[in-house]
């Protein structure tokens, strides 16, 4: 393990978290949750927990993204009349 790239890794997934709580745009707000999850499965795959990275790549940067999007999609904007 490198404790270098670790502490890289966590602080990037940190300002991802910050990022994506603060955008206002939900479409930006999805894409930096799913950069938030596969940094978490880099970060988890380099600890040594191939299985739990496994899972986070394909559940938090795969289907929930997916399904995030596509939620993101059905809804319209509100206007203002």
């Amino acid at each position: 393990m490198i404790w270098q790239l670790d502490i890289l890794i966590l602080t990037i997934v940190v300002i991802c978290a910050v990022a994506a709580i603060s955008v206002k745009d939900l479409l930006s707000s999805a894409i930096l949750l799913s950069v938030y999850s596969f940094l978490m499965c880099i970060l988890w795959a380099e600890l040594g927990a191939v299985d739990v990275a496994f899972t986070e790549a394909a559940v938090g940067a795969g289907i929930s993204t997916a399904f995030f999007i596509g939620a993101i999609y059905q809804t319209t904007r509100r206007t203002k009349d």
